[in-house]
């Protein structure tokens, strides 16, 4: 992986690749990981927790009217929880992609909760989203990164499955290729265990 650039806006590394973050900074350079290649799609990069592991408490993040919002108002639901941002170029690449798993897997009871990064909050994201095309995905925002620090994120895009217990069961960093067949596949397995009991779900 590239150094940290604190500062700037460096991004060195490809499409493929993954934006660093350090806390209390925000962007920084590049690194550069396994390309969304052949018939891979980024799955070897996922690593998943079949136990899974609880969140901690009290997250939250904004919808596109900053109404204050947590991972409990989606209990019951699979979750694909995309860190992103619009100045990283990986995390632009694969926002279509998203955006078309989302309306595969909503059926399923599967919800894709995109978290951006953007300072700009609103602002800077929708006029993205209508430029992009993007139809399926609601606007979610963690501005200040908070939750993303809590939940150890350290580079853009960084994305976390949780099954309907609102456990973490899998976590992929960098790029994929959201909308493949394997993929989603593997999103459905992940996330199909049913919320049974009230005391496995989110915790510290």
């Amino acid at each position: 992986m590239q150094r940290f650039v604190r500062g700037r806006r460096s991004l060195l590394g490809s499409a493929a690749g993954a934006t660093l973050l350090v806390a209390g900074v925000g962007r920084q350079a590049a690194a550069s990981l396994s390309p969304v290649a052949g018939g891979d799609h980024g799955l070897s990069r996922l690593r998943e927790t079949p136990e899974g592991r609880p969140l901690p408490e009290g997250l939250t993040f904004t919808d596109a009217e900053g109404r204050v919002t947590g991972f409990e108002a989606f209990r019951g639901k699979g979750l694909v929880v995309n860190f992103w941002a619009t100045w990283c170029p990986p995390c632009v690449a694969e926002m279509p992609a998203l955006d078309r798993l989302h309306a595969m897997v909503a059926r399923d009871g599967i919800e894709v909760l995109a978290l951006s990064n953007d300072r700009g909050g609103r602002a800077q994201v929708e006029p993205f989203y209508q430029r992009t095309g993007l139809r399926h995905l609601g606007i979610w925002l963690d501005p200040r990164g908070a939750t993303g620090r809590a939940l150890e994120v350290r580079v853009l895009p960084t994305t976390l499955i949780l099954d309907r217990r609102g456990l973490e069961v899998g976590r992929l960093t960098g790029e994929a290729a959201w909308d493949q067949p394997e993929v989603v596949a593997a999103i459905r397995r992940l996330t199909r265990i049913p919320a049974t009991a009230p005391d496995a779900t989110i915790r510290s």
